[in-house]
């Protein structure tokens, strides 16, 4: 991994962190940095379940409208990272901050008022409630379904429009995927948490679905992202870590990370 050059003021001598390298075609930062302009900062965290510790000190940054992706070997801690954030586990030690605010201690049904949406990998639909009902699920916390994010949904993702009336647990994999998130868009989050989107999808719906998340993400959402197809994840996002044992091992632009002969040899398969 690249590390932060150095250069010196030209008016007291000392040395000085330069700007961070951009790339011209994509905009992707490079490199391990902290950014003053993270919507979300999660610093040192400690976290598991009950007195089972999964995290160690760990550090994430995602900046407004970026595109982040988790990966690493199963069991690294990936989805527990993402479930912290939402608060879904117990935080024992460290940070989470989002917008400014301290959210560490925050619960979920507290943290959706912040602007962060979570999809979580399984059971993410009310499979007994129609299509139209899981999307006006998402809206819940307002007095009325706001009927241009409702529009807004079924013109991201048409099947849905098509399958309104279809009770949500007799959709495919895919279609219920789509569902799910656009669930969660209802309330037009800042930054919308995915874990494994492409999990148990079909080969050919994969990159459909990945598309998707593009153009979610190309509408200024924030996307953080933990995604079991590695490369194709890294290709697409600004920026990456990767997680081993639980904590930080690598954190660089998708496609640095793509190119580092260890991480390339260790975690995506050569």
């Amino acid at each position: 991994m690249s590390d932060i050059d150095s250069e010196t003021d030209p008016d007291t001598g000392d040395a000085v962190d330069a700007e961070p390298e951009t790339d011209a075609d994509t905009g992707a930062n490079r490199g391990a940095r902290r950014w003053d302009d993270s919507i979300l900062e999660v610093r040192n965290l400690d976290a598991g379940y009950g007195d089972l510790q999964i995290l160690s000190d760990v550090d994430l940054d995602v900046r407004p409208g970026e595109y982040v992706t988790i990966v690493g070997p199963n069991g690294a801690g990936k989805s527990t990272l993402m479930k912290s954030v939402f608060g879904l586990t117990n935080r024992m030690d460290g940070s989470v901050t989002f917008g400014g605010s301290d959210i560490t201690d925050t619960v979920p049904e507290e943290i959706i008022y912040e602007g962060i949406g979570y999809v979580p990998q399984n059971d993410n639909v009310f499979a007994n409630l129609s299509v139209q009902e899981n999307l006006e699920m998402g809206a819940y916390i307002l007095d009325e379904t706001p009927e241009d994010a409702l529009e807004t949904v079924y013109d991201r993702f048409p099947i849905l429009r098509e399958r309104r009336e279809q009770k949500a647990g007799t959709m495919s994999g895919g279609q219920r995927q789509m569902l799910a998130m656009g669930r969660t868009l209802m309330l037009d989050p800042d930054l919308l948490l995915l874990d494994e989107p492409s999990a148990g999808l079909a080969p050919d719906l994969v990159d459909d679905m990945f598309d998707r998340i593009d153009r979610i993400n190309d509408d200024g959402t924030a996307i953080l992202m933990v995604e079991q197809n590695a490369k194709e994840a890294l290709r697409r996002c600004d920026r990456g870590y990767v997680l081993v044992d639980g904590r930080n091992r690598y954190e660089d632009s998708g496609v640095e990370l793509l190119a580092d002969q260890g991480v390339r040899q260790d975690f995506l398969g050569g």
